[in-house]
C-alpha cells in the first residue's frame, strides 16, 4: 500500500469525522438566536444523544476491522456481508433506543438540568430527535464496511448530502424562513432528523445493491438473514470496544469535574484546550483509521510481511503529523488561545495545559496509529485491557491526587500525559510482540 492510497484513505475518513462537529457548530449558532434557554436545551439534548451514540461507535470500528480482513482475503461477498450483519444490530439497537429515548427524554433531563423550562425544552427536542438514532447506527454500520472494501469517495458524499440537508432546513426551520413554519427548537431536531435519514438511507440502498450482486453460499441467492454467528462475534468484539469507551468517559469526566474544583478560570482553561485536543485528535484519528484498513486487509490477504510495512508507515506518518501540530501549537502559544478567549485569567490558566498539549501530541502520534493497526488486526480485547489499566493505574489516580493536593491544572493534564504514555508502552509492546499478526 503505496503512501498516496493511504492518506487517500485517511482523508476520507477525516471528512466523515469532521463533517457533523461543523454541523453542530451551526446549529448552536442558529438555535443560539432563540435564546439562552434554547441553547442550553439543544447543548444538553445533543450531549446525551452524543453519549448514546457514542457507546455504538463499534458499528464503524468494529465492522471495518472485519470487514478489511474479509475484503483482503479476497472475499468481498463476505466483507459485504458483515456490513449486512452490522445493520441488523444497527436497526435492532436503534428501536430499543427510540422506545427508550421516548419514555425516558423527561426525567433524564430532569435529572440533569435544575431549570425546568430547559429541561422542558430539552426533553422535548430530544423525543423528535431520537427517532434519527437507528439512521446514525446505520450510516455507522455503512460508514464500517464501506472503509473495508477502501470505498473512499460514497461515504464522503452520503455523509455531506446529508449535512447540507439538515444545514439549510435547521435554518429555514429554527426562525422560519423563507415561508417555512417556524419551529423553533423543534426544527433544529427536524431538521437533523432529516439529514440523518438522507445519509441513513443512502446507505441503506447502497448496501442493498451489493448484497443483491453478492451471491450467497455455492452460488446459491443473496442472504439477507440475519446471521447469529456472525452477529455473535460483531458483539463480543463490540464489548471490548463499548467498555474501552467507557473508560474513556469516566477519565474525562472526572477530569472536569476536578478542573472544576479548582476555580472557574481553571475550568474554562481545561475545556478550552481539551476541545482542541479533540478536534486534532480528529486527524490523528482518520490516519488510524487508514491504519486499520490497510491492516486488516493485508492480515486478511495473510501476507504478513505488507502488514508489518503498513504498520511501520501508518505510524511514521501518524507521529510526522503529530510532530507538525505540536511546532504549530508551540508557535501559536501566545495567538491561538485569544481566538477563543480574551479573559486574561483563563489565557493565564490555559499556559499549563497547553504546553501539556504541546508534549503529548507525539506520543498522541504513536498511540493512534497502533491502536488503529491493532483494530485491523481484531486485537480489541488487548486495547480494552490496556485502556482500563492506563485509566485505573495512571490518569485517575492523579486525577484525585491532583485534587487531594492541590496540582491543579499541572496535575490533570500530568495524569492525562501518564495516561498516553501508559498506552504507548503496552501497545508498542504488542505490536512488537507479534502476536497481533495471528
Amino acid at each position: 500500500m503505496g503512501r498516496g492510497r493511504f492518506l487517500t484513505l485517511a482523508g476520507s475518513a477525516l471528512l466523515v469525522l469532521v463533517a457533523p462537529p461543523l454541523y453542530l457548530m451551526l446549529d448552536l449558532a442558529v438555535v443560539g438566536r432563540l435564546g439562552g434557554e434554547q441553547l442550553a436545551a439543544l447543548a444538553v439534548g445533543t450531549l446525551v444523544l452524543s453519549m448514546v451514540s457514542t457507546q455504538l461507535t463499534f458499528l464503524a470500528y468494529g465492522t471495518t476491522a472485519r470487514s478489511a480482513r474479509a475484503f483482503g482475503a479476497g472475499d468481498r461477498a463476505g466483507a459485504v456481508r458483515e456490513g449486512l450483519q452490522a445493520s441488523w444490530i444497527a436497526i435492532g439497537a436503534g428501536l430499543v433506543i427510540v422506545v427508550a429515548g421516548r419514555l425516558l427524554a423527561g426525567p433524564v433531563m430532569r435529572a440533569l438540568v435544575p431549570d425546568a423550562a430547559v429541561a422542558a425544552e430539552a426533553a422535548g427536542w430530544l423525543r423528535l430527535a431520537v427517532f434519527g438514532v437507528p439512521l446514525i447506527l446505520l450510516s455507522m454500520a455503512g460508514n464500517g464496511w464501506m472503509r473495508g472494501v477502501q470505498e473512499t469517495r460514497r461515504p464522503v458524499i452520503y455523509v455531506v448530502a446529508g449535512l447540507l440537508v439538515s444545514a439549510v432546513l435547521c435554518v429555514l426551520l429554527v426562525h422560519g424562513l423563507a415561508g417555512a413554519p417556524d419551529l423553533g427548537l423543534h426544527g433544529s431536531a427536524v431538521a437533523n432528523l432529516a439529514g440523518q435519514g438522507l445519509t441513513g438511507l443512502l446507505f441503506l440502498r447502497r448496501l442493498l445493491v451489493d448484497v443483491r450482486r453478492t451471491p450467497g453460499p455455492s452460488g446459491r441467492r443473496p442472504v439477507w438473514a440475519p446471521d447469529p454467528a456472525v452477529i455473535r462475534a460483531q458483539l463480543t468484539m463490540a464489548r471490548d470496544l463499548i467498555l474501552r469507551s467507557l473508560g474513556f468517559q469516566v477519565c474525562f469526566v472526572s477530569a472536569a469535574a476536578v478542573a472544576g474544583r479548582f476555580g472557574v478560570a481553571q475550568v474554562a482553561a481545561h475545556q478550552l484546550v481539551l476541545q482542541i485536543w479533540e478536534f486534532l485528535s480528529l486527524l490523528l484519528d482518520s490516519l488510524a483509521i487508514a491504519a486499520q484498513q490497510v491492516v486488516g486487509a493485508a492480515l486478511g490477504a495473510r501476507v504478513f510481511g505488507v502488514a508489518k510495512a503498513n504498520a511501520r508507515r501508518a505510524t511514521a506518518v501518524s507521529v510526522l503529523a503529530a510532530a507538525v501540530l505540536a511546532l504549530a501549537l508551540a508557535a501559536g502559544a501566545g495567538l491561538v488561545p485569544r481566538i477563543f478567549t480574551s479573559d486574561p485569567a483563563i489565557l493565564d490558566a490555559a499556559r499549563t495545559p497547553w504546553w501539556f498539549l504541546v508534549g503529548m501530541l507525539p506520543v498522541a502520534g504513536v498511540v493512534f496509529a497502533l491502536d488503529g493497526v491493532l483494530l485491523g488486526a481484531g486485537d480489541a480485547a488487548f486495547l480494552r485491557t490496556a485502556t482500563l489499566a492506563g485509566a485505573l493505574l495512571a490518569f485517575l489516580p492523579m486525577i484525585w491526587l491532583a485534587l487531594i493536593f492541590d496540582w491543579g491544572l499541572t496535575g490533570i493534564w500530568a495524569g492525562l500525559l501518564l495516561f498516553m504514555l501508559t498506552r504507548m508502552v503496552a501497545v508498542t509492546f504488542r505490536v512488537r510482540s507479534g502476536r497481533w499478526l495471528r
